[in-house]
């Protein structure tokens, strides 16, 4: 059994009949009345976050997880392969299946495949990635001490807000999760 005093990021629990994560969670006291745990938290099978308030020792059942590093071979149509580093066995994935985080996928990039009971539920993506700048705006110089941004696009096709300073060539650094730019590698 797990508490929500033993919350931390990747956590994988079960409650109401599904398997949950961790995505974000804050311990708030309210001036009256017991102390809560908010959270937000995935469904493991459908990829859904939702926001959650739980009571303080409030317990759960603890899923125990598999993980398995996957490394990113091919895409043939809608089939995104993945093949395993210790197996060297197959994995194929839609792209539909990965959502918006397939713009993320470079050649050779490793990931983490996440199992319960054998049964395949999930990839993890890097916290961050980066990627070459296809196409943009030409920079100008002292548009550094604004806050403007304007519109990228990636070496994998994505199209992300960058400062004004980026140009075509130039390496950026990605959060995977939120889809922003986050420096200039």
């Amino acid at each position: 059994m797990v508490s929500t005093a033993d919350f931390k990021n990747g956590l994988v629990f079960e409650w109401d009949g599904r398997i949950w994560q961790v995505v974000w969670f804050q311990h708030h006291k309210p001036g009256k009345g017991g102390a809560v745990m908010r959270c937000k938290i995935k469904n493991m099978k459908t990829g859904d976050i939702i926001e959650r308030t739980f009571k303080s020792g409030e317990d759960f059942r603890e899923v125990e997880t598999i993980r398995r590093k996957k490394q990113f071979s091919y895409l043939d149509g809608d089939k995104v392969h993945f093949m395993d580093e210790q197996t060297y066995e197959d994995m194929e994935l839609t792209k539909e299946q990965l959502g918006e985080q397939f713009g993320f996928l470079k050649d050779g990039m490793t990931v983490e495949a996440i199992y319960l009971d054998g049964e395949f539920l999930s990839l993890i993506f890097p916290a961050a990635v980066t990627l070459k700048v296809t196409a943009t705006m030409p920079g100008v110089k002292g548009n550094t001490v604004t806050n403007s941004t304007k519109p990228a696009t990636l070496e994998t096709g994505i199209e992300i807000q960058v400062p004004l300073f980026i140009n075509e060539g130039d390496i950026v650094k990605v959060d995977t999760r939120s889809q922003e730019y986050v420096e200039r590698a």
